[in-house]
């Protein structure tokens, strides 16, 4: 595991860190172990590095939470698991597509944009998926902070970790 959990004072999620920024963090008594990975480091003096999969932060920082995702592709494609809209294809690159076209009225928002593989998004064109008679395998919607959270500590692999925690 190359990367860390940061974690605040009150054991709220904050961040996740690669290992090296890890190690500063640990060197500069700004945070608190709890849970340390199998993976462990040497150096080039020969030292051996216990690489952290849990830290908490010594002092509290104040967080400003956004009301809301912001709009991106990275977004999009996270919110849609990777997947086409359409096809439900994984391997080809994926775009963005708008189901209310652009040139129809449609806007840029989480509500009507899916991602989509290159072949399906030329096929559908201006079109709506009606038009074409293609449905849509996922509902667009607007996600939530939490949600990406969870999707981010599912998807490095550290569910158990917190679990065994009791933090999430």
């Amino acid at each position: 595991m190359s990367q860390c959990i940061l974690l605040n004072a009150d054991y709220s999620y904050l961040n996740v860190v690669t290992w090296k920024r890890a190690v500063c963090l640990i060197s500069k008594g700004k945070v608190e172990v709890l849970s340390f990975s199998k993976t462990v480091m040497k150096t080039s003096g020969g030292i051996l590095i216990k690489i952290p999969a849990v830290m908490k932060l010594i002092k509290l920082i104040r967080t400003i939470y956004r009301a809301r995702i912001p709009f991106s592709k990275k977004n999009i494609l996270i919110r849609d698991g990777f997947k086409c809209a359409y096809c439900g294809t994984e391997k080809e690159k994926l775009t963005i597509d708008h189901i209310i076209p652009r040139s129809k009225g449609g806007k840029t928002c989480f509500e009507n944009c899916v991602a989509a593989c290159i072949s399906c998004n030329n096929h559908k064109g201006s079109r709506t998926p009606r038009e074409i008679r293609k449905h849509l395998n996922v509902k667009p919607y607007q996600p939530t902070i939490s949600e990406f959270i969870r999707l981010k500590i599912k998807n490095l692999g550290i569910n158990d970790v917190l679990k065994d925690l009791n933090i999430f």
